[in-house]
């Protein structure tokens, strides 16, 4: 069956549910982009696009029109001309006034541009640019610090050679224009960095949980370490206060404040009606994957029953993503929606995902599929060993990299009674050939088309290439104009699902890209998720 799903009407909030439903689960509101004030007494966030909050230390929170001056960057005015016809993407002033850093790209084709990243110095008195050369791939957050040297000027970059090893800090020294990786073989991930007036601060994702550090001129100095995602974080300009975004395992991520060194506040609860609602007792999980190598997740279970249960398994995305230990609930499948209905949902962390270190990430380059594929089974049988799951009623789900792994587990077993492929890949050489990030999705499948004769290395990790083997009913979900993995993936898998005689449905929503946006279409996909595993796993 193929459904093109288009039901848009404008977003009403509910109110006065004791239960948790889909239309929660859609209005749920969570800020975003927060900036601190440099007094550190309030921070402006936004919860829709054109939706202004200013949140203050002393528990008020009012919508504003305009974002007050003080939360705004306002960097000299650098005329694009002096850069050729190469891209202006990001700019960033000296703390104390000096030059302006200026990111350029050659294109903003995401696939082509991020390679062509180069950066240069503005002097705002004289007009006059100075070239300090190429970037790491994928370059992005400028930032200044003063060491005794000279200043420096950082940015979070893909770890070379391999784009898929992760992210790294990249530290340039002005005065010798050497580039340093500081964040090489640490056991945990960099995932934003904050300029502050003096050394700036880092977020790291460490396990399933997060580390705040300081970049000291020896190397990254632990601050603090919180449960669960930490993201967005801004400082003041002293670095003592910081604002971010966080929340627990019971409650979606809101605007919290406070020192580096903890502990954090929070001001902002922007969807109470779900308080008390979450009641899928979540814990972490840890074990060995076949060959020795620690792994973590995490483990949701219905409240008030005991197993054996029906599992859902979600691999995360990315791959260079991981499951976090707070909040579990969203549009897309999600643990909390799915316990709530009595299924057990195990979140596995695979290799080549984010808080394990560069090592941790690379090592799916060209193999996706092959050993994150045995860790999640392996946690799998090890949840069936202890009586959690049902070996009789095992399904899997996934969102784009958790898409390709459902889809690669059911051409790989027949042990699962149901999946989900969400915005899956199923063809790893059309997927660089078409999608955006081309280059990535080519260090991650192995190779593309047109490299050489066949057969390629990405067909024997391409999910299609096994589709005579699949006996498992599949779901697809899929956006009509999703430009990371194009609805070209969707409609191979249904075809030759099709042509099988495979019980399947595919789903198209209208208008979405590789996110599903609109609230009749959350929905809809939440009601057929449960819907889906219901039928299928009782």
């Amino acid at each position: 069956m193929i459904v093109c799903w288009d039901r848009p009407d404008p977003a009403g909030k509910i109110i006065g549910m004791t239960a948790l439903t889909a239309e929660l689960v859609a209005d749920a509101r969570i800020p975003q982009n927060p900036v601190i004030a440099p007094d550190g007494r309030l921070v402006c966030y936004t919860l829709a696009p054109g939706e202004l909050w200013i949140a203050g230390t002393d528990g008020t929170v009012t919508p504003v029109t305009d974002r007050p001056a003080e939360l705004i960057d306002h960097p000299p005015p650098v005329d694009p001309g002096l850069f050729g016809d190469r891209q202006v993407v990001e700019l960033r002033q000296r703390p104390d006034g000096g030059p302006v850093a200026v990111l350029t790209q050659a294109s903003t084709d995401r696939d082509y541009g991020p390679r062509t990243g180069h950066l240069h110095l503005f002097d705002p008195a004289t007009g006059t640019v100075e070239d300090l050369g190429p970037t790491e791939v994928d370059a992005r957050s400028l930032t200044w610090w003063p060491e005794e040297d000279s200043w420096h000027l950082g940015y979070l970059a893909l770890t070379p050679p391999l784009l898929c090893a992760g992210t790294a800090i990249f530290d340039l020294a002005l005065k010798t224009r050497v580039l340093r990786n500081r964040t090489a073989d640490l056991p945990m991930c960099p995932t934003e960095l904050c300029q502050t007036d003096a050394a700036p601060l880092i977020l790291f994702a460490d396990g399933l949980n997060t580390t705040l550090a300081r970049l000291d001129p020896d190397g990254p100095t632990q601050m603090s370490r919180h449960r669960g995602r930490l993201r967005s974080l801004t400082a003041t300009p002293s670095g003592d206060t910081i604002a971010v975004l966080t929340g627990a395992r019971h409650q979606l991520p809101n605007v919290y404040i406070g020192s580096p060194a903890g502990p954090l506040r929070k001001i902002t609860d922007t969807s109470p009606e779900l308080d008390g609602l979450l009641a899928g007792t979540q814990e972490p999980l840890t074990y060995r994957a076949a060959d020795g190598l620690e792994l973590d997740g995490l483990l949701v279970l219905p409240p008030g029953t005991k197993g054996p249960f029906p599992l859902i398994t979600i691999p995360h995305g990315g791959p260079y993503d991981r499951h976090a230990d707070g909040c579990q609930l969203s549009w897309d499948p999600s643990a909390q929606w799915l316990a709530t209905a009595g299924f057990a949902v195990f979140l596995p962390n695979p290799r080549g995902g984010l808080g394990h270190g560069h090592r941790f990430a690379a090592s799916v380059a060209g193999r996706v599929g092959r050993e994150e594929w045995t860790d999640i089974i392996t946690g799998i049988d090890l949840l069936i060993d202890r009586g959690i799951a049902d070996p009789d009623r095992l399904g899997i789900a996934g969102w784009s990299h958790g898409g390709f792994l459902a889809a690669w587990a059911v051409s790989q077993t027949d042990r699962f009674r149901a999946a989900l492929v969400g915005a899956g890949v199923v063809d790893w050489g059309m997927l660089a050939a078409t999608g955006e990030y081309g280059l990535f999705e080519a260090a991650l499948g192995g190779s593309v088309g047109w490299e050489g004769p066949g057969p390629h290395p990405h067909d024997a990790v391409s999910p299609i290439s096994y589709a005579s083997r699949i006996r498992t009913p599949v779901l697809i979900v899929h956006g009509a104009e999703d430009t990371n993995v194009p609805l070209g993936q969707a409609v191979y898998l249904q075809r030759a699902l099709r042509h099988f005689g495979v019980e399947h449905e595919l789903v198209v929503y209208l208008r979405e890209g590789h996110r599903i946006r609109e609230r009749q279409h959350r929905i809809d996909l939440l009601r057929r998720t449960r819907s889906w595993f219901e039928r299928w796993l009782g």
